[in-house]
């Protein structure tokens, strides 16, 4: 769309509002009709350990979901000389899985739990082992069952369960629901019937501990919606929570809400089956849309949904790229010693430059980049650690080489359990996030690590907001297709990529470094239990 073009259709509200609250940044997209993001806003926040609990006050959500809208209300002020006061579909998207609790008055009975936390392998494995289902650690029925394991006050007075994209979208409809691809990370999804699976449902309320409270679980949960459906309007109260400033009108449609995993896959065009795609950042997870069932229960493998309802078996770690960050920016603090003020990108770009020199086993490296604990490898309790032998290269390539692939390294474990134990196959994988607005050399890392080609595609950096602004108009008009068919047809029709092939030198060395890695696995485990015991 033209300058003027754009101004009319923000003047008309023929545009789409994406927010995704993710693990670092809270993000606002307005996106046309044509799919084009007009303006942004954005919002850093950090999670907060509180007595070994991660978590996020809901007073810091609301404060950055206002002031990424106030961002990017000013930002369409500015560019294009209008008020934003009429929006004409909606979507929420946020960090998935996790705990938020409330009582019958609607008051948060808990702090928020988020995906952080390794909490519950008690009720994790119990229910595991109850439903022959795979559930993990971050998902919202095993924060709840361990829960009344631990005997805790405020289960008996549970009314309403949900993931912080379910409340934020609560508050701003006042309907209690969230899409497929978000509830499959609070319960099973059964894959016929498109809702909770009813056999685990009887099978958890069974249970003596549970059947002791008044409430049902499927009472506390929220209804099930697939991309396309409509989950509410935004409210007179919801656009004043919105937009503090009273220029916002009611009426938007919301879309169903989404977990950042549905909205990675629809921002890499991966809800068809055979497609997958992984997301980088704070944490990491790849996605597989399966045509056929798993032959086995993995630990490792979460079975989840596409926003419209298709198994997806996904790989999650709870850390991947945080570690990356602290370490660039010890070189930024020795730059500006020296008198050097580098821009964030150039800085990255020097850094990802200089890991190109580096051995192709990192000169024998090794790196945990674990600020949280990580199921994938059984640590608890994390503790970020550089470790090497007396023989080891420690070198600045060899550094940040090892940063990278530190980055991948749990991702890389749970994956080869698909590729070489279930042997599922894909027609692409399309990786997005941050690291790869630098271009090529975290892409080839990863390829390297996961000995498959990946595919980069031109809007990486754009993400979870802009695919949470997709299924937000999918909502409004879904143009008579299904979402696969939208995504192919619509909106990725021109879109520019580029795929990078495994380099077999590069897979060789990073074999001999997830070796290593393992092998010094037990010192990892050690100081988190340490820091357990601290």
């Amino acid at each position: 769309m033209e300058r003027e073009q754009i101004k009319q259709a923000i003047l008309a509200g023929e545009t789409a509002l994406g927010i995704e609250l993710g693990s670092t940044t809270i993000k606002a997209v307005l996106v046309t009709n044509d799919f084009q993001v007009v303006a942004s806003g954005s919002y850093v926040w950090e999670n907060e350990l509180d007595h070994h609990i991660w978590t996020y006050p809901l007073a810091k959500v609301w404060d950055g979901i206002q002031t990424s809208y106030a961002k990017l209300a000013a930002e369409v002020k500015s560019e294009y000389g209008v008020a934003l006061t009429k929006l004409g579909s909606v979507g929420i998207s946020a960090m998935m899985h996790g705990y938020l609790a409330f009582d019958q008055h609607d008051q948060l009975l808990v702090p928020f739990r988020t995906w952080r936390n390794n909490i519950t392998g008690e009720a994790a494995a119990k229910l595991t082992e109850l439903f022959d289902f795979n559930i993990p650690e971050r998902w919202s029925i095993a924060h709840l069952y361990q829960a009344i394991l631990n005997h805790e006050a405020h289960v008996k007075d549970l009314a309403f369960l949900t993931t912080l994209d379910g409340y934020v979208t609560w508050q701003l409809t006042g309907e209690k629901n969230t899409g497929i691809g978000d509830a499959s990370g609070m319960f099973p999804i059964d894959e016929a019937s498109h809702d909770y699976d009813a056999k685990m449902l009887a099978q958890f309320a069974n249970l003596p501990e549970v059947a002791a409270f008044d409430w049902h679980i499927k009472d506390l949960l929220p209804e099930v919606l697939l991309a396309g459906q409509t989950a509410g309007y935004l409210t007179a109260a919801g656009a004043k929570l919105l937009d503090p400033s009273g220029q916002l009108q009611a009426g938007a449609v919301f879309a169903p809400s989404e977990g950042d995993a549905g909205t990675g896959m629809v921002a890499t065009n991966a809800v068809r089956k055979r497609t997958g795609n992984v997301s980088i950042g704070t944490s990491a997870f790849s996605m597989v849309v399966l045509d056929q069932a798993l032959t086995q229960v993995h630990r490792d493998i979460d079975v989840v949904t596409t926003p419209d309802g298709a198994p997806v078996a996904m790989v999650h770690t709870n850390n991947c790229s945080s570690d990356i960050n602290a370490w660039a920016n010890v070189f930024n603090q020795f730059a500006r010693l020296l008198g050097v003020d580098l821009k964030p990108n150039e800085l990255y770009e020097k850094l990802f430059d200089a890991s190109l020199r580096g051995e192709q086993d990192a000169g024998g490296l090794v790196n945990f980049a674990y600020l949280s604990g990580e199921n994938i490898t059984r640590v608890q309790e994390g503790r970020p650690m550089l470790v090497r032998k007396p023989d080891s290269n420690f070198s600045l390539a060899n550094l940040f080489k090892v940063q990278l692939y530190s980055a991948f390294a749990p991702l890389k474990i749970g994956m080869d359990i698909l590729l070489r134990e279930e042997h599922i196959k894909t027609d692409s994988l399309v990786a997005q996030g941050g690291l790869f607005k630098t271009p090529v050399v975290a892409q080839q890392a990863l390829a390297d690590a996961l000995d498959t080609p990946i595919t980069v595609m031109s809007n990486a950096g754009q993400g979870g907001p802009w695919g949470m602004a997709v299924l937000a108009l999918f909502t409004a008009d879904n143009r008579g297709k299904s979402l696969a068919d939208y995504l192919d047809q619509e909106v990725f029709v021109a879109s520019e990529s580029a795929t990078l092939m495994p380099e077999p030198a590069s897979v060789k060395g990073y074999e001999q470094f997830i070796d290593n890695y393992k092998q010094a696995m037990p010192a990892e485990q050690a100081a988190g239990e340490a820091m357990k015991l601290d």
